[in-house]
């Protein structure tokens, strides 16, 4: 459990007059410095945010940057992981049965919806009930579903509740940190979550609540004062929307935005300003091409292997992240902190002959044109998007460049029919388990946006689910990346390192553990340093 940051220091602020001492000047400057870095109770932040508004801010429904991102502030999960262990939220306790087929989950005593009603097992239960049912729509159902067969999730008492797996599940403790509960007394009579009005105006559990939304402009939160892990800092989050990253970066530079996530080509400008600290850390993410085999030419495996071998790799990703210090070649669509993870698979080392043999082969049409989709306010999307342009030019494959919309992108991509592009630019933060991305990848789930169907596949990650032998599941996941990589289904293009600009004058951001797309795991933990007003010298010089 995360250990909490001592109370703030009360300081008092006077104006003096000091002297000339030297000594003196020393002394009062390091007690300055000290005091700047004390956490003062109360201020606002405001946080960047270029990929779109949010779509349905509801835990069974997020998925993309921006609703995860507010999401994480608006409500606590279960319990996290931070290295590789378990950091507990709600829950206190996670208890396996002897023979693994059941799992007794304990909450922590008197916690709080944002409306004050008490969180219990039974929107636990609601949650996964919900979840579960098939008429929800939600990508997590395939998580709990274990050959056709859901989890049956019961409550024991007020704080506790009973996981009974129809089998033995390796994944199912990987899987179940992604769950953050949503309150039975909001959502009960509502028919379809994800289009419910009851997420406008959204009561969760995490540090901040709700307090505005202005489409396009702002989502305002206010502190939640009986949140578990402790009242929180600041008074107030707000997430300032941004269509344009450069106007984003000019409203960071003048104090408007005090933390953003940047594009690696954004760094030296803005250090050089030295209004900020940056945070730099692995995002466990993977920046991709899909094929979207919804197009008829996109079906062909030979075309999908010709775009690969015609495109440098490292180059490419030297290219669109400037240097290697923020993104690493990618081999499989595992990322590296994922188990079972393997580069034993074909890598598709730059080869231009090899590349137009296999378009020859491919029964592609001669003055092939594809259309590759991107978000318009990403960089680094860009610069990959004009790097794989003039590549396929080189095996005479013309590619028109389709720069849109975040949220466009996210509904066009979510549609199980579309046809709007041949190639489009994408990045994944899926977690440790590898089970997590079969929602990407198995044939009739919404975020398989290359469309690729293959029976034999799918029953791989069923087995990989519930094998509790590591050495057999290692070997399953092998294969499994193997088929995805001589199928070419996706090309992974990078590794990539997440950047955050902080405004110099917040602190707590290692205490609130930097994370993956949301920023940071716990944003009760920022806080706003004192600003001590420089001291009025005077004397003779």
């Amino acid at each position: 459990m995360r250990k909490l940051l001592l109370s703030a220091v009360v300081v008092s602020l006077a104006l003096g007059l000091a002297g000339c001492d030297d000594a003196k000047n020393k002394e009062t400057n390091s007690a300055a410095a000290a005091k700047n870095d004390a956490p003062k109770e109360g201020g606002s932040l405001i946080i960047g945010i270029t990929s779109g508004d949010p779509l349905a801010v509801n835990p069974l429904y997020a998925s993309d940057r921006t609703t995860l991102t507010i999401m994480q502030a608006l409500y606590a999960p279960l319990y996290s992981f931070n290295n590789g262990n378990i950091e507990w939220g709600l829950a206190e306790s996670l208890t396996p049965s002897a023979d693994n087929l059941s799992y007794t989950l304990t909450l922590k005593p008197n916690l709080k919806w944002q409306d004050g009603q008490p969180l219990t097992a039974d929107d636990v239960v609601f949650t996964f009930n919900k979840l579960l049912d098939a008429k929800q729509h939600s990508f997590f159902r395939s998580m709990f579903t274990y050959g056709d067969k859901p989890v049956q999730v019961s409550k024991v008492d007020e704080r506790t509740v009973k996981f009974t797996l129809p089998q033995v599940s390796a994944a199912f403790t990987g899987t179940l940190v992604q769950i953050y509960p949503i309150p039975q007394h909001v959502f009960a009579g509502e028919g379809d979550l994800e289009k419910s009005s009851k997420n406008d105006a959204p009561v969760g559990s995490g540090p901040f609540k709700f307090k505005e939304y202005r489409a396009g402009q702002y989502y305002a939160l206010t502190r939640f004062d009986d949140y578990w892990n402790g009242k929180a800092k600041l008074d107030s989050v707000t997430y300032r929307f941004a269509k344009d990253s450069n106007a984003a970066n000019l409203a960071l530079q003048n104090g408007e935005i005090n933390l953003k996530m940047v594009d690696p080509q954004d760094v030296n400008r803005l250090k050089n300003t030295g209004k900020f600290d940056f945070v730099v850390y692995p995002e466990g993410r993977l920046a991709y091409m899909t094929f979207n085999q919804n197009v008829p030419v996109m079906k062909s495996k030979a075309l999908r292997q010709a775009i690969a071998y015609a495109i440098n790799k490292d180059e490419l990703t030297q290219t669109a992240f400037t240097s290697l210090d923020y993104a690493k070649p990618a081999t499989s669509f595992l990322t590296p902190d994922t188990l079972y993870k393997t580069d034993d698979v074909e890598q598709y080392k730059f080869d231009l002959q090899k590349a137009k043999e296999l378009l020859k082969t491919s029964g592609a049409p001669d003055n092939l044109k594809l259309r590759l989709a991107y978000v318009n306010t990403n960089k680094t999307q860009e610069s990959m998007a004009l790097y794989i342009q003039q590549a396929l030019k080189g095996i005479g494959v013309n590619v028109e460049l389709m720069p849109l919309d975040s949220n466009a992108m996210s509904q066009r991509s979510l549609d199980m029919n579309n046809t709007a592009w041949e190639l489009n630019l994408g990045g994944y933060i899926m977690g440790s388990e590898p089970d997590g991305y079969k929602s990407l990848f198995m044939s009739n789930e919404a975020y398989n946006y290359a469309h690729y169907k293959n029976p034999q596949f799918d029953a791989l990650w069923d087995k990989g689910a519930v094998e509790t032998d590591a050495a057999k599941r290692a070997d399953i996941y092998k294969q499994i990346q193997q088929t995805v990589a001589n199928d070419m289904t996706y090309y992974p293009i990078a590794y990539t390192n997440a950047t955050v600009a902080v405004d110099k004058r917040f602190g707590g951001t290692q205490e609130a553990e930097p994370k993956p797309v949301y920023l940071f795991q716990d944003l009760s933990k920022i806080y706003q340093k004192y600003v001590i007003a420089p001291a009025v010298r005077s004397g003779p010089w």
